[in-house]
């Protein structure tokens, strides 16, 4: 099994934040502001040994990369921000590719969202800071030849020779199917077999989009949208306002009752850690109840079993590795240490177990049939 994290890039200061939220602005700035909205809130999350890390620098991303790996993560998957031509977030990866370290496996996720005042991507003019707009062949190309640098490493993760990518809303894409295929057509010039082109299963609506190879269930989301079922959602009153909550354990149990059997393309599970995004959306935000890494470490063992046996896939995607401005994140905090991270590595070793243990049951019983 391989066990793939996203990966939040927004550790650094770039010139667009520094305008739009103020001199110095990382993640971080959403992250230490936060405050506990009714008790039990697990506000502000404070990093192990308030680590405040700053991804420009190469120790930070030897630090994570070692982390992960000892814990049994096998890659990172990367927001990727490409607006027309323009680059945003970009300089941690292009330090890991110019420096070929640290060694540890990569994807990309097109994170192709206009960026916005309340964290969102939706489409409201007044609130969009960074608009989304594809362009046309020519914008492709450049695009393309963009991303053929980063295929090119030998870290990056493939599939049947194919450089995997994610695209996290392709229904936002007038003409997804063309630029896929000239894609593939630039990717086979450039000595590739193709790429291989995941579809993202979020909290938008799903359009069944041609020229995608996979999906991947990107979660919570997913089962906020799609899961069918309205009691997931539960209202506190605070200070004559609403709180959006939901139980985790439901949530969990939803995704794991999920019929594997959709659209036959192949789908790549997804897991979530935890989640809450009231460091960046305050009360509008929505909060978990209830999560804690020994439940964690329970259902990602069951969505480990799941994936291999019932949808036959060796890879599933945690949201996430870092995503500390959304309560989802993997790496060790003041209050659980590394217990989450101790959580995935239990989870893959009783995965590993349960493989033995069926291989030398398979094993004895062809031995027996041969007597």
């Amino acid at each position: 099994m391989k066990v793939i994290a996203f990966y939040l890039p927004q550790y650094h200061r770039i010139p667009e934040n520094d305008r739009w939220w103020g001199d110095g602005f990382t993640e971080w700035t959403n992250v230490r502001r936060a405050t506990p909205l009714y008790p039990g809130h697990n506000q502000p999350q404070i990093p192990y040994q308030e680590r405040y890390y700053d991804l420009t620098q190469k120790k930070s991303q030897i630090w994570q990369a070692e982390l992960a790996k000892s814990y049994g993560i096998y890659g990172f998957c990367y927001y990727h921000y490409w607006f027309k031509g323009k680059l945003l977030l970009e300089t941690p990866l292009q330090q890991v590719l110019a420096s070929n370290h640290p060694d540890l496996p990569f994807c990309l996720s097109w994170a192709n969202e206009p960026w916005t005042r309340i964290w969102d991507g939706g489409e409201n003019e007044k609130n969009i800071l960074m608009p989304q707009e594809y362009g046309d062949e020519e914008d492709w190309r450049e695009h393309f030849q963009y991303l053929l640098k980063i295929f090119s490493d030998s870290r990056y993760i493939l599939i049947k020779d194919k450089p995997v990518f994610l695209i996290y809303r392709p229904e936002n894409i007038p003409r997804c199917r063309e630029m896929l295929v000239l894609w593939n057509k630039l990717a086979r010039e450039n000595g590739l077999p193709g790429i291989y082109f995941v579809q993202t299963l979020g909290g938008f609506p799903i359009e069944k989009q041609a020229g995608f190879d996979a999906s991947v269930e990107f979660e919570p989301h997913y089962t906020f949208a799609h899961g069918g079922d309205w009691r997931i959602w539960n209202y506190l009153r605070i200070k004559d306002q609403q709180h959006l909550t939901f139980d985790y354990d439901y949530v969990w149990s939803l995704i794991l009752n999920r019929s594997h059997r959709r659209e036959g393309e192949p789908i790549f599970t997804g897991a979530f850690v935890d989640w809450d995004n009231t460091p960046r959306r305050q009360i509008d935000g929505v909060s978990c109840i209830g999560a804690a890494p020994h439940k964690f470490e329970w259902y990602l063992t069951r969505q480990l079993e799941r994936t291999e046996r019932l949808y036959q896939s060796e890879f599933l995607f945690i949201n996430a590795w870092n995503e500390w401005g959304e309560g989802a994140y993997l790496e060790p905090d003041t209050r659980h240490g590394h217990a989450y991270l101790q959580a995935v590595r239990n989870a893959l070793d009783a995965r590993k177990r349960a493989e033995l243990t069926t291989a030398g049951f398979q094993e004895q019983e062809s031995s027996l049939k041969h007597q």
